[in-house]
């Protein structure tokens, strides 16, 4: 739509005042009721113009800000100002610039405004590296969205097209969305395993081609979004049942991030394109996500005889041998990982190996992405201990 040509802010004739006594303007007149759609005013208007000059609002939101921006001159100069903003952030033909400017100027934008409801910390990931990948497939032509990608995880390899790897992220995303009380994007009565509905998924791709997956897959992700941040607390804690494991919302949307990541970096692999890591906070929650695992991944290797036996029998919260696991890189931290037992008490004293491996390379081998023996990393200490961890971070790989 053509906004209207921009004039001086405070010009012309002071507009009556909303109703309700709302506060007047930076300049002491009150704001303007100009075309303001039924069910909104002024103000809640002007707190979405930043959402609809990143297109992120919903189509009722966007009418109601383009009917009120024809009538508020004082919005429509603002808006212009967003969309130029994002203009330069992000053009549709490239993705030459730096994908974490998206983040930055968001993080300003709200430092300046602060959300009404902000992006809940463990939902922040997700929307950051859907939207990350969207970008991507925004470069796509209609001939690479068949191109043979190749996944890997620890224990195998599959390769599916470009549409399908869409596919099969919606899929597993869509676990997280019917636990938020969203549509499964499978349909009624879908499979509820993971390998069961990547195959149902894949099937669809066939079906109706990549444009309908892409728009579903995107849809999703953005419902997914504003749910968990209007239900934040109601939400947060809820079981999403993946088949192989149950996790909280707020864990089970930075894994889907993490899945989200892992993914486009492949599916930048197959068509020859960079794409670099995720945003360092987020990467951090990424890393935070897998280190908390690696306890229970231990011991189930351990059960599998695929790890060395405990050293010795360790009661639950009593300290028991140790690893400190130091992941290097603004995404990183310090931990204790307990060696015998997932219950044990992990402690500096009771340290027998150090392990030290950058960020991105620790994700990279928990993505399966990495074989265990060839991970660049620091190794001092039990070596079998440290053997067993590093298998352990590979293990937590999946399709």
């Amino acid at each position: 739509m053509s906004l209207p040509e921009s004039r001086p802010r405070g010009g012309g004739p002071p507009d009556d005042g909303p109703a309700g006594g709302e506060p007047a303007g930076e300049d002491g007149t009150p704001p303007p009721d100009g075309n303001v759609p039924p069910g909104y005013d002024h103000f809640a208007l002007k707190s979405l113009l930043g959402a609809w000059a990143l297109s992120a609002c919903s189509p009722e939101e966007t009418a109601a800000v383009e009917a009120h921006l024809t009538g508020c001159a004082s919005c429509a100069d603002e808006a212009l100002l967003l969309r130029e903003a994002v203009g330069l952030m992000h053009r549709e033909e490239t993705l030459d610039l730096d994908p974490r400017l998206r983040s930055r100027v968001l993080e300003e934008c709200l430092r300046r405004r602060p959300a009404e409801l902000p992006l809940p910390r463990w939902a922040a990931p997700y929307d950051a590296e859907t939207a990350r990948l969207d970008a991507l497939l925004r470069d796509m032509g209609d001939g690479e969205w068949n191109t043979p990608v190749r996944l890997r995880w620890a224990e195998g390899e599959r390769t599916l097209t470009l549409c399908g790897v869409l596919a099969h992220l919606g899929s597993v995303d869509g676990l997280v969305a019917t636990t938020l009380g969203l549509p499964d994007p499978l349909g009624p009565g879908a499979p509820r395993t993971v390998d069961e509905r990547t195959e149902a998924a894949i099937e669809r791709c066939r079906q109706h081609g990549p444009p309908f997956v892409r728009n579903k897959w995107r849809t999703q992700t953005r419902n997914v979004v504003r749910t968990a941040t209007l239900r934040a607390a109601e939400v947060a804690d809820l079981p999403v049942d993946f088949t192989h494991a149950r996790r909280p919302v707020r864990e089970a949307l930075v894994g889907r991030a993490f899945a989200c990541w892992i993914h486009a970096g492949d599916i930048a692999a197959a068509i020859d394109y960079p794409y670099g890591p995720p945003a360092s906070e987020h990467l951090g929650l990424m890393v935070e996500f897998s280190v908390r695992r690696l306890p229970a991944a231990l011991a189930a290797r351990r059960r599998a005889g695929l790890a060395a036996p405990p050293r010795r029998l360790t009661a639950a919260g009593a300290p028991g041998r140790t690893l400190r696991l130091e992941i290097e890189g603004r995404g990183g931290g310090d931990w204790y990982i307990p060696l015998d037992s997932p219950a044990a008490l992990a402690t500096p004293e009771r340290t027998v190996a150090h392990l030290a491996m950058e960020d991105t390379e620790f994700c990279l081998l928990a993505a399966g992405h990495v074989p265990p023996q060839e991970a660049a990393a620091g190794q001092e200490g039990d070596r079998e201990a440290i053997h067993d961890v590093l298998w352990a971070v590979a293990s937590l790989s999946r399709l």
